[in-house]
């Protein structure tokens, strides 16, 4: 009899995916159960702000650190600003200056722009690249919803109203996210760009030396340095957390698996 890749295939994906329920079942049972009953519980006794809250603790938490790490950044990067400006006998600038500032523009920007390169990378990357064992991967021959095509779900009245509509709006929902990321990584590539250009013009002229256009600094080696700086930090985070997650556990976060699950197991 041939040999019949396809089938062997399918009876891969059949073992997988009955292995998975059969791991499921034994992960939320017990223990696993009792703190989805607890956190169902907690968010019933909750109205109102407080229930708003709880649903979106997540996204608050986050945003409050990043103002926090913001206002930080603003201060302690002003006084940096004028101290060095002191040093070489130019004038200070006021908060409000500092913030209109090619400094101030470029430093924020290029960071912005690493972190929004990063995850529009790893959003497409995983899409079709994968890691035996990561939390972050899908699993190679387990079926996941991802993989769906939202066709079929195009008469569910619960769809996202692009899905039911289908066409040129469902092409640009279906990779909404990474288009998203991308725009905003564009965004802070331009303002990188520009507040570095500024900040350049303004040593420059402070040493008495000649201005370059906007494009032109886009040519030179500091630009590029600061950007690759940057990405290869932010590539490396990835490429570690992508790894770790195959051996490593944290107790409760969906970006790890259960702590229990074997290393070879892929998935959250």
């Amino acid at each position: 009899m041939a040999h019949d890749p396809l089938a062997d295939a399918r009876t891969a994906v059949h073992r997988a995916t009955e292995e998975e329920r059969t791991l499921e079942d034994q992960r939320t049972a017990g223990s696993a159960y009792r703190a989805a009953v607890q956190r169902t519980t907690a968010l019933q006794r909750r109205r109102g702000l407080a229930r708003f809250l709880y649903e979106n603790g997540l996204v608050l938490v986050a945003t409050a650190l990043f103002l926090l790490s913001f206002v930080g950044q603003v201060a302690t990067g002003h006084a940096h600003h004028n101290a060095e400006q002191r040093t070489h006998g130019q004038p200070t600038l006021t908060l409000a200056q500092y913030l209109q500032s090619g400094a101030f523009v470029e430093a924020t920007a290029e960071n912005w722009e690493s972190e929004f390169l990063q995850m529009a990378v790893f959003v497409v990357l995983t899409a079709f690249l994968y890691q035996r064992g990561s939390s972050e991967s899908k699993d190679i021959e387990e079926p996941t919803s991802v993989d769906q095509r939202p066709e079929e779900a195009r008469d569910d009245p619960d769809a996202p109203w692009a899905v039911r509509r289908g066409g040129l709006a469902l092409a640009v929902y279906r990779h909404s996210l990474s288009l998203a990321l991308f725009a905003l990584f564009a965004a802070s590539f331009a303002l990188h760009l520009a507040g570095g250009a500024a900040d350049y013009n303004e040593e420059q002229r402070a040493h008495g030396e000649a201005t370059i256009s906007t494009l032109a600094y886009l040519a030179t080696s500091r630009f590029w340095f600061e950007s690759f700086q940057n990405w290869q930090s932010e590539f490396l985070s990835v490429a570690v957390l992508v790894l770790l997650t195959v051996w490593l556990r944290e107790q409760g976060s969906p970006q790890s698996k259960p702590v229990a699950a074997p290393h070879h197991e892929t998935g959250e």
